[in-house]
């Protein structure tokens, strides 16, 4: 086996998704291993489940720089001291600006809970039951200064209930993120997709699926 990518998630709050892609990289077959978690928040539950993991963490608090430039270039320090491959963002609450995106240009993951290119932003699961949708979903994409509009690399989708709720709603898509995100990044991690454009091209030939539609039940 080649070399494990080293890994690391960026993490706002609890870090859910974080906790799915700690467990799933604990396979010997996995071709990334999970080597630093860091959170703008030094509070953020999930530093200390992933310190209980036995994994390393940093704390870079936004709120002592000057400005996002300032905070960056200190994140940074940090990820290259800790020679990192890949990012993975599990709910970081950061707007990230076109320089440090571009140092990570193909190397960063993002998780959205939507569907792309439909609801990017915020509240997507009270959008999606707004506008009647009956297919939802989370999308995983690479990450590139406009917000939500990275190539994807893989999608889950959930059927639309008559009786649900943005709450009910977003459980469910919770549930896929989970299985989705650790697949999307195993497909990265072991070089089985590439991007030519806004397209990521092998993963409808990969391994293990790419797209999700669980039965409503």
């Amino acid at each position: 086996m080649s070399r494990r990518l080293r890994v690391a998630i960026l993490i706002s709050g609890r870090g859910s998704n974080m906790d799915a892609l700690i467990e799933a990289a604990r396979a010997p077959d996995f071709p990334a291993e999970i080597a630093l978690v860091v959170s703008n928040r030094p509070e953020a539950a999930g530093l200390a489940k992933a310190k209980a993991a036995g994994i390393a963490v940093a704390a870079v608090d936004h709120k002592i720089y000057a400005g996002r430039e300032e905070f960056e270039r200190s994140l940074q320090i940090v990820l290259e001291t800790h020679a990192i491959d890949l990012l993975c963002l599990a709910g970081f609450m950061r707007l990230l600006t076109p320089w440090f995106i571009g140092q990570w240009r193909e190397r960063m993951l993002n998780i959205h809970p939507a569907l792309l290119p439909a609801f990017r932003g915020l509240h997507t699961h009270e959008r999606a039951l707004a506008e009647g949708v009956k297919i939802h979903g989370c999308t995983v994409h690479f990450v590139v200064p406009e917000m939500d509009e990275g190539p994807i690399v893989a999608q889950a989708a959930v059927d639309v209930r008559d009786s649900d709720t943005p709450q009910t709603l977003a459980a469910r898509v919770l549930e896929q993120e989970h299985l989705l995100y650790p697949r999307a990044l195993r497909l990265v991690a072991s070089g089985a997709v590439s991007v030519v454009g806004n397209r990521v091209l092998g993963a409808a030939s990969a391994p293990e699926p790419a797209l999700i539609v669980p039965s409503s039940g």
